[in-house]
């Protein structure tokens, strides 16, 4: 008899770890059937989701008020749902604020609850541990010095590997350099704002100023923002006047060759670091909030880095820039002596080469990781015994 897997996918990145870990699935149980909600890349994957996903990406702090009565409605239909479904296990992906409320209305159901990407204890509201806890049976987790903060809190907890291992692909360096024109010799930065409207709007503004004395310094430097369509107006819009043009690229493959191409980048704080450590590209990162936000926020940190190259290589081999010091002078002073120092290159090569090693779960990608532990939790108990 087939089994069944209720997924739920909240967030775009969501529905693309949801998606994967289906194709995984699916070749290796072809009886596994799916039900739940997600978005377009796991309806490809067979998925008929419960409602639209885009229902739930309204969690931000100032959008989830006006949106409060739906999504209410929908934590109501998909426990409503689960219990209706009768599935063999339950797999919620990321999304913790839609998630967690959906499991704690199905919690008297005897059937395996897992999470996958773990809220990160480790850098801020570490009680959040002992909550996840309290609703679930095991944990998925990206990186691997999470699992210890969960299984303190009496959670199974597994490393899988970050989705990043599998979602970044070789780009083509020389392929990208001709197609625009960059001259053999000449210089390659990657300048990168963020994907989100707030961040393009505190952090542009500084990179004018970042990018104007390096052109100064470097006039070779060709310059290139990669960015996606949610923030791409008003990129054209905030760099249409700089007195030094730098070309908008959009689109994943544009990205990954630009990153290949890069001799150096300057980016915002996030994941995106690992994308440039993955394509061995130099880089510094930065970033500014609210006033108000930055006060908050330094409270609760647990840590003294944001960055997940130095977190998982346990140092600072990637300069990081935050709120004051988010500032061009020190900025170009980084940028600078990346280009000049051919040292702290070669150290970040060495720390993006660890950092992959250390992302990736053994000789698995991590949707076979995440595949195999879920076939695992479907065994008979039967079946386990030895």
């Amino acid at each position: 008899m087939g089994r069944k897997i209720f997924l739920i996918a909240g967030e775009p990145s969501g529905d693309l770890l949801g998606a994967r870990l289906m194709a995984v699935l699916t070749a290796r149980s072809p009886d596994v059937t799916f039900c739940g909600v997600g978005g377009p890349e796991m309806t490809r994957q067979g998925l008929t989701s419960l409602f639209p996903m885009s229902d739930l990406t309204v969690m931000g702090i100032t959008e989830v008020l006006p949106h409060l009565p739906v999504l209410i409605r929908r934590i109501t239909q998909t426990a409503q749902a689960i219990r209706r479904e009768k599935p063999d296990i339950v797999l919620t992906v990321d999304a913790p604020d839609f998630s967690f409320r959906v499991i704690r209305k199905i919690r008297d159901l005897a059937l395996p609850k897992v999470h996958y990407v773990a809220p990160s204890v480790w850098a801020w509201r570490p009680w959040r541990a002992r909550k996840v806890a309290r609703l679930y049976d095991h944990l998925f987790c990206l990186l691997p010095f999470e699992p210890p903060y969960f299984e303190k809190a009496g959670l199974s907890a597994s490393f899988v590997g970050h989705s990043a291992v599998e979602e970044i692909k070789a780009g083509n360096r020389d392929g990208f350099r001709r197609r625009h024109g960059v001259a053999a010799g000449a210089r390659v930065m990657s300048v990168l704002p963020g994907s989100r409207s707030g961040e393009v709007s505190r952090l542009l503004p500084v990179f004018e100023h970042v990018v104007t004395g390096l052109k100064a310094r470097y006039p070779d430097l060709h310059l290139f923002l990669p960015t996606v369509d949610k923030v791409a107006g008003p990129v054209s819009e905030m760099t249409a006047g700089w007195a030094h043009p730098v070309t908008i690229l959009r689109g994943a493959e544009e990205k990954a060759d630009a990153f290949a191409a890069s001799d150096l980048a300057l980016a915002a704080s996030g994941t995106v670091s690992l994308e440039l450590a993955f394509h061995r590209t130099p880089h510094i990162v930065a970033y500014k909030v609210s006033a108000l936000s930055y006060q908050i926020a330094r409270r609760l940190m647990q840590i003294d880095s944001v960055n997940l190259v130095n977190l998982v290589c346990g140092e600072k081999v990637v300069p990081e820039f935050l709120q004051h010091e988010c500032a061009p002078e020190p900025l170009l002073k980084a940028l600078s002596r990346i280009l000049d120092e051919g040292q702290i290159r070669d150290r970040q090569f060495k720390a993006f080469q660890e950092t992959r090693r250390k992302l990736t779960p053994g000789s698995e990608r991590p949707s076979d990781c995440a595949a195999r532990l879920i076939l695992d939790l479907l065994k008979p108990a039967s079946s386990l015994v030895s």
